[in-house]
Formats: C-alpha cells, structure tokens, sequence
C-alpha cells in the first residue's frame, strides 16, 4: 500500500455500523435500471458489484422512490422500494450478498421524488409544498400536497427502510435536504409559502424530514444507520439563476447560517451521517460539477463549517479524486471521502490507489455525455467506459482467434480500438502521423477547465504500453502502405480536422486549433467566429486571460441551445461567459475582416467590432479521404470515431469500444 494514503484505508464508523475504508461511492441515479416490478434489474446489481469488487468500502445508491401513486409514475424509471416489496426483496438480497463478499457496506437511497423539479411529461400529477411553477416549464404548475399526502410519503419511507433491511441492506439515506428535490422545497422558505405545521419556522419546514427519521428509527431500530444527504448552500441567486463560485451575491434560498441550523434540527433527530453538498435544481451545476470547476473538492469548505457544528459523521463529493486532496480534507472537512463519476470512469479507483497503480486510473473527464446527459435516452454510463451499467453484457472478452490489427490514427478513437484489441488478445500496430497521441484532444485540453482531456491521453499511453501495442509515432500512412501491411484487420481512426473558412473577406481569421497550440498568439481584442462548445471554450479561456471577447454565431442560440449539451454544462458555461464578460452576437455572421475591424451583420443591422485576432471555430469536418481510398480492399476494414462522422468524445471511445469488441 502506499502509505502516503494509508488514512483513507483506515476504518471509518457511521453509527455502529464499521466500514473497511474511508471511501463511499456516490448516489447516482438509477434511471433506466429498473425491473417491471421496480425492483433492481440485473444490470443494476452488476453494476454496484463491479464497484464492490474494485475496493469501495461504502455504496450509496442512487435514488430508489418511496411512492409511485401520488405523483402518477407509470411505468418504472427508478426503483420503487413499496412497490412491489416482494421482488426488491429478493432482488436486493441476492445483490447485496454478492456485495458483502468483498467486504463493502450499501446503503438504499430513498426520495420523495422532484416536486417542482419533475421534468414536465415524467408524471401525471405536478406536487409541491406550495402552488409554484415549474422549474423547466414556468407555464406548468404544481398544486400544493395535501397533509394527508405528506404523511403518506412520511410512512412509505418508513415502510421502505423496513424493506431495505429485510434486503440486507446495511442503512438507508434519505434524499432530503438536498439539491431542491422534494424534500428540500419543503425546508427552503423561497419554495414554501404553507401555514400549517409543514410550513413557516425552519423547525415546520423541517418536519417532514425528522418525522422520516424519527419514524424508521422507531421501525428498525436505534442502530439501524440512517444518513441524509444535505445541502448546507443553495448557492442560488434565484429562481433559475445559480450563482458562480467566487461571485458575489444575496442568496435567496437556504445560507450558510440557516445550513447550520437546519443540520443541527436534523441531526438531534436522529440522522447518523451527513452526505454534504450544494446547490438545487436553480444552480444544477453545483451539485453536478462540470469541468468548469476549476477547483477539485468544491464542496470541503461546506464539510469543514459542518465538521465544527454536528456531531455525526460527514461524507463529502465533489471532485475528490486527487488523492492529495483526499487525505487533506479526512478530519477536516469530512470523515469519509466520497467519489461519484469517478467510479463509473474507474470501477478500481481504490484498489488501484491502494496498490499505487495511480497511472492506470481511468480519469472522468466532467463531461456529463455518459451520466445526466443521456438519462433521456439510455441508462446512466460513461463516457469513458462503454462497459458501465453493462458490466456482464457489454465487457471485453477474449477474442476466438489471435489477428494482427492495423490502427491508422491515435486520436482518441484510434487509441480506445487498440486498447481493447489488444485486451482481446490481438496483435495490435497503431501508426499515428504526429508526434504524440492524442489527436483533437490535445488542443481542446489546453484550457486549464479542460485538462481531464489530457490525462485521458496520458492513461490510453499507459494502457497501450501495458498492453504491448506497437505505437509508431511520426509514421503517416498512405492507402498503398495500407493495403500492403500484413494485417487481417485495419481499422481507419484518422480523425476530423477544423473546417476552413473559404470566404476571401475571411482570410485574415486564424482557427481555434492554431490559437490553443500557441502557434497563433491572440491580442487584446478578439472576435470568435462560431458559438459551439469549441467556440465558447476557446472565448472562455481567452476571456479569463483578461481578452476583450465577443462570440458571434449564426444560429438562434449558442451551444445549440440548452438541450444540446448536458444541462448543467450549458448553464455554467454561459453564466460564466457572462461573468467574465464575453459579448455575444445571435443569429449573426462575420462579413468581413478590415484591418481590426470584424464587420457584422446581425438581421438589418451592421455592426463593426474592434478586434485585433478574428478566430474561427466553425466546426469539424471528417478526415476519411483514407479510408474512402482503402475501403474496397479485401480485408476487414472499420472506419471510427471522428472520421466516421464527427461527434464528441463519448460517442468516439463508444464507437470504437464497439468495434474493437467484435474483431
């Protein structure tokens, strides 16, 4: 073991409840995984089993409801602990059995569900403390709950920590204070105007969650453990308006000060352990941290205020994979240390940070593509890791017969094809024309918000060095060397290269590529031609190095619109380009470039901006030009990731995961 992180092995208590290490796994939600009866379906319990076996010492679920009926929950998203007790039952046993045999603990996360929050169309009957719109639709309302709802949902939590037990699980935590859901509208005054019991002072408007403890306690038991996830900040400027970190601002939902207060209320309740974050549904991106948190472990100054007022275990998020960071906040931010993507990039991460093998941890890049940002569509995974949530039916197996496999390209997509090959058993040739590997990801991760991209680079040339893969750098190749190499199989992995502006009054705009490898050094004044995510990074960079930018895109909105990333992504990035100043022109296009002058024409209007660099960011297109020469070739051939078609990194790891997999 390297006892640099010897702490976090250490045990760690939550009650009387004894965990092998100071590691918890973060609650993530479930969406998609699970059964008809709403139980967990296999995948799910393959899924927390990877995540035993790689050395967590406790799992927290991610969110399981308590009811289905009150809001009018079809057909099931989540799991349902009431609904069906019979099938959680026998699901939840032989799961956490398998879970036990590695030594880790699991607690059931349990919700009232969204409120306000609910995306519109995910239920029949829109609920909330009190008569208030929407969060993404301010034209839907939701009427205010009755009493007798509320303690309706009060006795299924305790009907749900009962069902829990008999599944063998080891507690349960409440997902309650927390993050604008249900439970947290009740306690936060912004959201509840009620003047009965529920309402009012912070001891009302805390009811509803002490009631839940008090109510389990006295159903399983003093010892049964029951931890609460909490959010001590809003972080909230108000309704739909998060605020920055570092910016000033008057909170408008729940302080610091009312923080303490209210943990102080739930803990004399009964709660044995506080999950602590911030932020709700108005500052999504606190309590899902994009990469534009430039600082790790965001959520330690909340941990450390707590870790002075309560007297209960804290368990911390957050970004805390640096391992420096994590023994330095242990004692004084948190007890125990809690990791979240992290784990679903890298089912091993304790096990590898154990035995010292910190080099061949698979990073998160932050993204969000794998996790939120496909709920819509699929089950949560991971960008990085195709195999997550699917961890019995979509790994790497060995391959039936040994081939010799040429790579053209060491981009991100032609580095993922050749690890998994080789995993598989093949004898792998990857040629790369530049110097190094790394393809478009090394110029996106120059920002400093984007330096995951980098270590993705650095652990694909590790995995490649471990698993034996031939790299020859410097070697480009051209269609006759492709059709005369002695391999079975090849695979064309050549990548996308940045559409060029062809327009004679555009000559003098330089590409984003050549501004962020420093081949090209901008002035004071810069105007970006193109508001997609290249664009607005690149401008955002630039903008925090004190330049004077605007952004100047074509279309109705930039990013293309807040549906078209992650949603927490696209809400920071553009509360930040505000911040820092960034002014941007919509259904707008760059005519002309005259001297340091960029000419606009935005509708009927014509505008003239200083700018001492005009950039372009207008995209990619595929570099395919190989693999449209060598396509017909008689051999198995593969054409992936961006040269394929262009998309983002997820669907480039993914593409090439799928066709490595089936060599």
């Amino acid at each position: 073991m390297n006892t640099k992180y010897a702490a976090l092995f250490e045990p760690a208590y939550i009650g009387k409840l004894k965990l092998k290490n100071k590691m918890a796994m973060a609650p993530m939600g479930p969406i998609g995984y699970a059964d008809p009866h709403f139980a967990f379906n296999q995948r799910l319990q393959d899924y927390y089993v990877e995540r035993a076996k790689g050395g967590i010492g406790l799992i927290i679920t991610g969110v399981c409801t308590v009811n289905v009926d009150v809001e009018g929950i079809g057909s099931p998203g989540i799991p349902c602990v009431t609904k069906n007790p019979k099938a959680f039952v026998h699901n939840g046993n032989q799961m956490n059995e398998r879970i036990h045999a590695y030594g880790a603990k699991i607690f059931l996360q349990m919700t009232a569900n969204a409120g306000r929050s609910t995306m519109p169309g995910m239920v029949q009957n829109y609920i909330a403390p009190s008569v208030q719109e929407n969060r993404f639709d301010p034209s839907l309302l939701h009427r205010e709950m009755t009493k007798e709802e509320i303690r309706q949902y009060t006795g299924d939590f305790v009907k749900g920590a009962v069902i829990a037990k008999r599944a063998g699980f080891d507690g349960v935590e409440i997902h309650a204070v927390h993050e604008g859901y249900l439970l947290d509208q009740f306690a936060i005054a912004l959201y509840n105007h009620r003047e009965d019991e529920y309402g009012g002072s912070l001891e009302n408007r805390l009811r509803f969650a002490t009631d839940i403890v008090r109510g389990i306690k006295q159903a399983c038991g003093p010892d049964f453990p029951v931890s609460l996830r909490f959010s001590l900040k809003s972080c909230m400027k108000g309704l739909r308006r998060g605020a920055l970190p570092g910016e000033t601002y008057q909170e408008a939902g729940r302080d610091i000060e009312e923080g303490i207060q209210a943990a102080k209320i739930l803990t004399a309740a009964g709660y044995d352990a506080l999950n602590v974050d911030a932020g709700t549904y108005d500052s999504w991106y606190w309590n899902h941290p994009p990469m534009y948190f430039e600082e790790e472990g965001m959520y330690r100054p909340f941990g450390e205020i707590l870790k002075k007022e309560v007297d209960v275990p804290i368990i911390l998020a957050g970004r805390m994979e640096n391992p420096d960071i994590a023994v330095e906040a242990l004692g004084k931010s948190c007890d125990i240390v809690e990791y979240g993507r992290q784990l679903l990039a890298d089912a091993d991460y304790p096990e590898k940070l154990r035995r010292g093998r910190l080099d061949e941890v698979r990073p998160c890049l932050g993204c969000h593509e794998g996790c939120l940002g496909r709920i819509s569509r699929g089950p949560v995974s991971c960008a990085v890791n195709p195999a997550c949530g699917r961890e019995a039916i979509y790994g790497i197996t060995p391959a039936p017969k040994q081939k010799t496999v040429l790579i053209v390209g060491g981009g991100v997509a032609g580095c993922e094809c050749a690890r998994v090959a080789a995993e598989r058993g093949h004898k792998v040739i990857l040629c790369e024309k530049l110097a190094r590997l790394g393809g478009n990801l090394i110029p996106g991760g120059v920002p400093e918000f984007k330096r995951y991209d980098h270590q993705l680079v650095r652990w694909y040339e590790r995995q490649l060095e471990l698993l034996g893969v031939e790299v020859r750098l410097e070697q480009e190749m051209n269609a006759t060397e492709v059709e005369q190499f002695p391999a079975d199989t090849v695979v064309i992995a050549t990548g996308s290269v940045p559409v060029k502006l062809r327009q004679e009054a555009l000559a003098a705009a330089v590409s984003a590529d050549d501004v962020l490898m420093g081949r090209v050094v901008p002035g004071d004044k810069v105007v970006m031609i193109g508001g997609g995510l290249v664009g607005c990074e690149t401008g955002l960079w630039l903008a925090k190095q004190g330049k004077q930018v605007a952004v100047v895109e074509m279309l109705p909105e930039i990013l293309g619109g807040p549906k078209a990333l992650p949603f927490m992504n696209y809400s920071m990035l553009l509360d930040l380009m505000n911040y820092h100043g960034i002014k941007i022109l919509k259904g707008a296009a760059v005519t002309s470039i005259c001297g340091n002058t960029a000419v606009v024409r935005q509708g009927e209007n014509t505008l003239e901006l200083e700018a001492d660099t005009v950039i372009s960011a207008v995209g990619y297109r595929s570099e395919n030009s190989l693999y449209e020469a060598v396509k017909g070739m008689d051999r198995e051939i593969y054409n992936v990731g961006d040269s394929s078609q262009v998309h983002n990194i997820m669907y480039a790891v993914w593409n090439a995961y799928e066709v490595a997999r089936n060599i």
